[in-house]
Parts: C-alpha cells; structure tokens; sequence
C-alpha cells in the first residue's frame, strides 16, 4: 500500500489524526518532524537556529524522500513542508495525500491547547497571532489545496472527533482504492 501523507497548516491535527489511522490500520505511523530530529540528533529549533532556514529546508526534503518512499505508513509532514522545493508534486507521486483543512478559529484554538512549543510564534499577542496564522495559511494554501484529498477540520477536542474524521479518512482511501 503507498503510503498516506497528511498535509496542513501547524496545529491542524495532522500527527493526531494521523497516529489514529495509523492505529486503526494496523501500519506504522512517522512525523516528518520527529524524524528529522531523530536521524540528525538535534531538534529542529536548534537546526533553523544553528544552520538557518535554507539548510533545514534541504534537509527536510532529503529526509521527506526518505520517509515518504516507505510502504504503508501514515506520514504528518511539517506544516511548511508542502511550500518548498517540488515537495507536494512529489508527494502526490509516491502518497495518497490529504489536506487537513481548518479555519484560522480552529487553529488558534488547537493553538490555546496544544503544549508543544512553537519558536515562530512566541511573543505574540492575541491580534498578532490571528495575524501570522490568516496571512501565512494564506500563503500555503495553495500547496496543501494540491493534494488528492480534502478533510475540513473542526475543533479536534475529544477522542471522538478525531475517531470520526480519521474514519473519514480512511473510508475515503478505502473507495479510492475500489
């Protein structure tokens, strides 16, 4: 089976849902991110800090020809990584891509519950993130738009929503496949 690749903005979900339908297939479950970090041992803070922007694109692309070539996984790409290089044309050759779509409020609000650190964003007010994130959602958009499947997103609070958009899901590879 090729693999399946979720793509979106930061905070969309897609490492959630992915791990879920991961987890219901039966298949292993990779983020790009997390990947990154373990084949290089560094975080990637450290790598936009220590090699800058450019260098952490290359290696991020390096490393998503790596992972995405394996056979059934659930890939969460960085919410950047569609943006670069041939990232999404490439990724719609070997994946079955889906965009995890949200509004900037669904986003902002993962945003308020999400504990993971975010450099890009810290030190912003209120009126300064909705900023960042509408103009820069904005500027992706039309990569992510480039996948094979759409999935709006709703606010992911309980268990339950990310079980029936991660059944979505895999429903609609299911008929792809048929």
């Amino acid at each position: 089976m090729k693999s399946i690749t979720l793509v979106g903005y930061m905070c969309v979900g897609k490492t959630t849902v992915g791990r879920a339908i991961a987890r219901k297939l039966g298949i292993s479950f990779y983020d790009l991110d997390w990947y990154i970090e373990e084949r290089f041992h560094t975080r990637i803070p450290d790598i936009f800090r220590e090699r800058g922007e450019a260098a952490f694109r290359d290696m991020e692309r390096r490393m998503l020809h790596e992972a995405a070539e394996f056979e059934d996984i659930v890939l969460s790409a960085g919410g950047g990584t569609p943006c670069f290089f041939d990232n999404m044309d490439y990724l719609n050759s070997v994946s079955e891509t889906v965009y995890l779509r949200a509004s900037v409020d669904t986003i902002l609000r993962h945003l308020a519950i999400s504990k993971g650190k975010r450099p890009l964003l810290e030190g912003k007010s209120p009126e300064e993130l909705r900023t960042f994130v509408t103009e820069q959602l904005a500027a992706r958009e039309p990569f992510y738009m480039k996948a094979k499947h759409i999935e709006e997103v709703s606010p992911l609070e309980t268990k339950d929503k990310v079980d029936i958009l991660s059944d979505n899901i895999i429903s609609v590879l299911n008929r792809k496949r048929q």
